[in-house]
C-alpha cells in the first residue's frame, strides 16, 4: 500500500516561527509519498536508516544516511520514501545566514553535524547552548562534492532512453545502440544529452544506476546481487564506483 500526504504551498518567510533550527523525525511504516509542495522556512533532508527522493523539477535527489539535501523555503518539491526510511528533517528559519546556497544542494551529512544536530534534540538544553549549538551547525553547514542526482532529460527525442534506463539500469546499450534503434545519428543524441543534463549519456547512466543501487541495498539486497541488478559485471567494479559517487563502499551503506 502506498500513502500520499498532502501538504501545502507556502512561500518563503510566509509563517512566522519561533524557532532557529528544529528538528523533526519519523519512520515510515508504508511506502509513502508527499504531494509537490514548499515550506515557509528551509529544511536540511537525511536519513537515519533507509534512502528517500525528493524531486524538483527534472531533477531527482537521492537523499542518504551520509548524503542530505538543502531545500530552501519557497522552492517547490516533492518526495517519496519505502517503508522502514527513518528520516530526519531539520527546520531553519528563513533569513538564518549559511554558507550554502539559495538553492536545493547535496549536504555531507558528517559525524560532527550530525553530533550537533543530535545535540539540538537534547530535552532541557539551556537557551544559551542552543544559541551556541545553533551558530556550530550554520558554521559548518557545506554543499557536498558529491550528490545522488539525476537530471531527468524531457525531449521527446531522448524519453524512449529515460524510461528504458530507468526500467531497467543494467541496460547495456550504448548510445551507439540507442541511435540505431532511434534511427538517430550518435552525434545528435550525444548533443542532445550534454544539452539536457549538462553531463555525457555514461555519466547519466551511472547517476541513475547509483541511486537505484543505494535504494537496494537500503532494503537489504546483498552487494553482488545490487551490483548485476545495475549492470557491473563484477562487485569490485560495482563497488569502486559506488565510492566515487557516495564516498562510502556498498557495504558500509548497507550496514548504516
Amino acid at each position: 500500500m502506498r500513502v500520499t500526504r498532502d501538504l501545502p504551498t507556502l512561500a518563503a518567510g510566509e509563517v512566522d516561527v519561533p524557532f532557529v533550527i528544529q528538528g523533526y523525525e519519523e519512520v515510515v511504516d508504508a511506502d509513502t509519498a508527499w504531494n509537490e509542495h514548499s515550506h515557509p522556512w528551509h529544511e536540511l533532508l537525511w536519513n537515519e536508516h533507509g534512502t528517500s527522493t525528493a524531486v524538483v523539477g527534472s531533477r531527482v535527489w537521492c537523499i542518504t544516511p551520509t548524503l542530505g539535501l538543502w531545500m530552501p523555503a519557497g522552492q517547490l518539491h516533492s518526495a517519496s520514501a519505502v517503508a522502514g526510511t527513518a528520516y530526519r528533517a531539520h527546520f531553519f528559519r528563513h533569513g538564518t545566514q549559511s554558507a550554502l546556497p539559495d538553492e536545493p544542494v547535496a549536504v555531507e551529512i558528517t559525524p560532527l553535524l550530525r553530533l550537533l544536530l543530535e545535540r539540538l534534540e537534547e530535552d532541557g538544553l539551556p537557551p544559551s547552548s542552543r544559541a551556541v549549538t545553533e551558530t556550530m551547525v550554520l558554521d559548518v553547514l557545506r554543499p557536498s562534492p558529491r550528490a545522488l542526482l539525476v537530471q531527468l532529460p524531457t525531449s521527446p527525442l531522448l524519453r524512449p532512453i529515460v524510461d528504458a534506463v530507468r526500467a531497467d539500469p543494467a541496460d547495456q546499450r550504448t548510445l551507439t545502440g540507442w541511435a540505431a534503434a532511434l534511427g538517430r545519428s550518435e552525434r545528435t543524441l550525444t548533443r542532445a544529452f550534454r544539452a539536457e543534463t549538462g553531463t555525457s549519456f555514461a555519466r547519466w547512466v551511472a547517476s541513475v544506476r547509483a541511486q537505484h543501487a543505494v535504494q537496494l541495498l537500503s532494503l537489504g539486497f546483498e552487494v553482488d546481487v545490487v551490483a548485476e541488478a545495475v549492470g557491473y559485471r563484477s562487485a569490485s567494479a560495482f563497488g569502486a564506483a559506488f565510492r566515487r559517487t557516495t564516498g562510502m563502499t556498498p557495504g558500509r551503506f548497507r550496514a548504516r
